[in-house]
């Protein structure tokens, strides 16, 4: 009768185990099945931010559309250039109930530290967009061009300008365009939108860079200034803005937005996201998003977008490399 008790214990220890290690996920659940149960959505960065936005306006679409049958539950997990949230999502290996998208710092964090992941570690559903960015100066300035903000800089010896995530897209953006012109700078990170913005309006910053989607409407209430824009073409509601090619600054990287699972989820769980997703890509609601947050349409799906993100992060190092910040 003892024996028996021991290896009952025993028995319930390891289903319990079992049933931590599948992050909530139903073992018995088929691809027939799924998805059926509520879903987490991790955004690594705080409000306001382009992911933020892009990740609350795919929640939308995916409900207006009626595409997911349960819960979707929002929540920004921030810090650490994305290392907090995307953290998480690790940690929910094997569990298809668990989702996030996609930055810059998805790939640079790990090229900087050790956040204990790569963007290997995680199952690949797709690219949707890229997204550009605006160099931008408090309104209130008497910086008013591009060659205005590079004579500023030039006479201040080193300028302070910050971004989103500490070696990322906003980092190397602002590297970039201050060798080409010839000014240095000191890098300030910050975790999440409004903390750049507050940053630049107090003066604590000389400038800054963000999505268009983000900060647009700040530019056309002359909170801000903008002075040049590193899409390919210049923004339709920003006419008199310059591209960097016309400044000499071709091939500036843009950010890529995408959708991750957990590592180690069924196949059939990322086949299903995969298929949901090229049809919130073919809506009304989407393109509508992609057109008013000045988006380029972009999409690579499962294995694609995997060598994409290969791709990408090898350029990233090298850059980061030959910018002395790796």
């Amino acid at each position: 009768m003892r024996l028996k008790v021991v290896v009952t214990t025993v028995f319930a220890v390891i289903a319990l185990v079992l049933s931590a290690c599948s992050g909530g996920s139903t073992s018995s659940e088929s691809a027939e099945d799924y998805p059926s149960q509520d879903l987490d959505w991790t955004i690594a960065f705080g409000p306001g931010g382009g992911n933020d936005l892009m990740a609350r306006k795919l929640v939308q679409i995916i409900g207006d559309e009626k595409l997911y049958p349960a819960n979707i539950a929002v929540e920004n997990r921030e810090g650490g250039s994305g290392a907090t949230g995307w953290g998480y999502l690790m940690s929910k290996a094997g569990d298809p109930y668990n989702i996030s998208t996609t930055s810059g710092s998805f790939l640079t964090t790990p090229l900087q530290s050790d956040p204990g992941w790569t963007y290997k570690d995680f199952t690949h559903v797709g690219l949707m967009a890229t997204d550009d960015a605006l160099l931008l100066v408090d309104g209130k300035s008497n910086i008013k061009t591009f060659e205005d903000w590079v004579s500023f800089a030039k006479g201040k010896g080193k300028v302070v300008v910050g971004g989103i995530g500490t070696v990322n897209v906003d980092f190397i953006l602002q590297s970039l365009i201050a060798e080409h012109a010839g000014y240095e700078i000191e890098y300030v990170p910050y975790n999440e939108e409004g903390q750049v913005q507050t940053s630049l309006l107090s003066g604590a910053l000389d400038a800054m860079v963000s999505n268009p989607g983000s900060i647009l409407g700040q530019v056309e209430g002359r909170e801000m200034t903008a002075l040049l824009f590193t899409g390919k073409e210049r923004l339709p509601a920003l006419p008199d803005v310059p591209t960097g090619a016309e400044k000499g600054m071709a091939d500036l990287p843009s950010m890529p937005r995408g959708l991750i699972l957990p590592p180690e989820v069924p196949d059939y769980a990322r086949d299903w996201w995969i298929k949901t997703m090229q049809q919130v890509a073919k809506s009304d609601q989407w393109t509508q998003y992609l057109a008013q947050n000045y988006l380029t349409k972009n999409e690579l799906w499962g294995d694609d977008f995997t060598k994409y993100l290969e791709t990408t992060t090898a350029e990233f190092e090298s850059t980061l490399k030959e910018q002395g910040a790796l």
